[in-house]
């Protein structure tokens, strides 16, 4: 197995490797495409366990600042302002909705329709994942959560093991938004360990990170989810960023035949 995805002892940043996943830099700006095995925020292990913590040893920078950030099995973009006025400027554009975000998706099943999922989201209490979220109309609780899913293109596979390729827009920005709308639409993201076939998968990752078991159960090690596309250029007219698609989303697509319709349609530059 791959030592990137085990948990707690998940890879270190390789420091060699960190400049490849810078998209755009300047004075004022760090944007990256994060791997989809590494968190975004400190951890225990030191510096090197996290992107903001690499991303501070390639500035050589004591403070940096998260515009945005991605779960862990999450790949893509993630934007990191070097100075505080930055940030701030950045962080009321995110909040006042002058950002778009679009990621791409693979779910599991044939969605050949679009849909718009307008459904609150609240801590499941119900769920033995602390993390996990649910839509929940009825709790006071709950915060508003919008995300539009756009199907582009459902597998050509056998009719009982189908997916579908979907561009998914989030209007707000809610924790676990994308995988709780995507449960709900009955939809799951492909390699989802929390909102997939069974939300235990995510407790045993975290204490004996991917195994054979697990893949028995899940396609891929990780959620097939990827940010893709952020345009900031409403306040920072430099800012229309892609993230070119991992390796490992690459690869599923290409089993589950979809990798010719994001060739075609250009997905991959």
């Amino acid at each position: 197995m791959s030592n990137e995805l085990t948990g707690q002892d998940a890879s270190l940043v390789d420091m060699n490797e960190f400049p490849s996943w810078i998209i755009f830099e300047n004075e004022n700006f760090l944007i990256l495409n994060k791997p989809g095995w590494l968190v975004c925020h400190p951890s225990k292990n030191g510096e090197l366990s996290s992107l903001i913590g690499a991303a501070r040893v390639y500035c050589n920078a004591e403070s940096l600042h998260l515009v945005s950030r991605l779960d862990r099995e999450t790949s893509g973009i993630v934007v990191i302002a070097k100075n505080k006025a930055t940030a701030s400027k950045a962080q009321k554009a995110v909040e006042s909705r002058a950002v778009s975000k679009k990621y791409l998706a693979i779910l599991n099943g044939a969605m050949p329709y679009s849909a718009t999922v307008a459904q609150p989201l609240a801590d499941d209490k119900n769920s033995l994942v602390a993390i996990k979220q649910a839509c929940a109309i009825r709790k006071t609780s709950a915060k508003k959560a919008l995300t539009i899913f756009t199907s582009l293109k459902v597998s050509e596979d056998d009719a009982n093991n189908k997916f579908t390729l979907c561009e998914v827009e989030i209007i707000t920005g809610r924790k676990h938004q994308i995988r709780a709308h995507a449960q709900w639409l009955g939809h799951t993201i492909v390699g989802d360990k929390i909102y997939g076939p069974d939300e235990t998968l995510y407790l045993d990752f975290i204490e004996t990170g991917y195994t054979e078991a697990m893949a028995k159960i899940l396609p891929t090690a990780r959620q097939c989810l990827h940010a893709w596309k952020m345009d900031m250029s409403q306040i920072f007219p430099e800012l229309q960023i892609t993230a070119n698609l991992p390796q490992d989303f690459i690869d599923f697509a290409k089993k589950s035949n979809l990798h010719q319709f994001i060739l075609e349609s250009e997905i991959i530059k």
